[in-house]
């Protein structure tokens, strides 16, 4: 490498290391300042320790500047029409005055790991906007979709200034429940005319639902997808009372055509009204708060084991005797526990 070249790669990672900074990050996150939010959650879902200090000192700073937004988790199949939901959603919120913070979930390829979507390019008109934030986070192997970091990104979010948070997540199929425990509404988006209306949607994921909306309610699909939103609204009706005492509402909307928007806004508004006048609303958060303290536990141990190199090394030679038939994955794994626990003893 060339003198004038290394002067320049040592400057490049001096102002990276800069930019990287909690304390510039931070002012710039307050300012509202797009690249300081976009690098401040850049940091947090980084897997390096040194990087998770900072992010950790990043997040404390922040924690007194959050809580002020509505957060809004936003799922369905794929194919329901999530984007385009949420890009008609978000304009209706900007032309309201309000700042909209979208953590839109891609799905990860199984092969490399990498997002596969790209939601911006799905919502050409809502990321153009000044009030708005988008980030396409990758879901990698987290349960319901979620990317690992998406509840610190919210905290960051709001520091930032933004009052609605919408969590859009993968839908695949798998458990909703993570997303339910980070948010305070929860929106399920439904297709119509695709068989039994009941079915392909787990009945869990129902009883979760503060809202279910029948999507793509224009054209032909219209009559169908009233006669789905009857259906999955006497459903509702056999399901056992939410904790906060919510019924929860069913109707149709047409993002592409913009009709029955607003009757998402008004009954999320109706909604948070409900939840803070009985209480229920900072008791759900103070809920949650405990429940990622144990998540995030659980969390920093499997990184533990799985970043320290010594460990990888057992764990490739015991896989090696299941694969050979030589110990069961049982087996296997308490003796790796073991080999993890006495290492930290010492």
């Amino acid at each position: 490498m060339e003198p004038n070249n290394i002067k320049d790669w040592i400057k490049r990672k001096k102002d990276q290391r800069e930019r990287m900074n909690p304390e510039t990050l931070f002012d710039g996150i307050l300012k509202g300042d797009l690249s300081s939010l976009s690098s401040g959650i850049t940091l947090i879902e980084s897997q390096d320790k040194d990087q998770r200090y900072a992010a950790d000192g990043l997040i404390q700073k922040c924690l007194p500047y959050s809580g002020k937004s509505i957060r809004v988790g936003i799922t369905g199949v794929p194919g329901v029409g999530k984007s385009t939901f949420i890009e008609a959603f978000g304009m209706l919120l900007i032309r309201g005055g309000f700042k909209v913070a979208v953590l839109a979930i891609d799905p990860s390829s199984s092969v490399s790991g990498g997002s596969i979507l790209g939601d911006k390019t799905r919502m050409n008109e809502l990321s153009a906007q000044d009030s708005v934030f988008i980030r396409p986070s990758p879901a990698r192997y987290t349960l319901g979709g979620v990317a690992r970091k998406t509840r610190e990104s919210i905290l960051l979010c709001e520091a930032a200034g933004y009052d609605f948070i919408l969590v859009e997540t993968v839908g695949v199929g798998q458990s909703e429940t993570v997303v339910k425990s980070m948010v305070d509404f929860f929106l399920l988006l439904m297709l119509s005319g695709a068989g039994d209306e009941l079915q392909g949607i787990k009945k869990g994921i129902m009883e979760m639902a503060d809202a279910l909306v029948i999507t793509k309610a224009d054209g032909d699909n219209k009559l169908r997808a009233k006669l789905a939103a009857r259906e999955y609204k006497n459903a509702l009706h056999l399901f056992p009372s939410n904790k906060n005492n919510w019924i929860p509402k069913v109707f149709t909307c047409s993002a592409l055509e913009k009709k029955n928007i607003t009757n998402v806004l008004d009954v999320i508004e109706d909604f948070r009204s409900h939840v803070m006048s009985s209480g229920f609303f900072e008791t759900n958060r103070k809920s949650q708060d405990n429940k990622w303290l144990s998540e995030t536990l659980k969390e920093l141990i499997i990184n533990d084991f799985f970043l320290d190199g010594q460990m990888i090394i057992h764990l490739k030679e015991i896989e090696q005797k299941v694969i050979n038939g030589e110990k069961t994955s049982f087996q296997a794994a308490d003796e790796l526990y073991k080999i993890y626990t006495n290492a930290r003893r010492v």
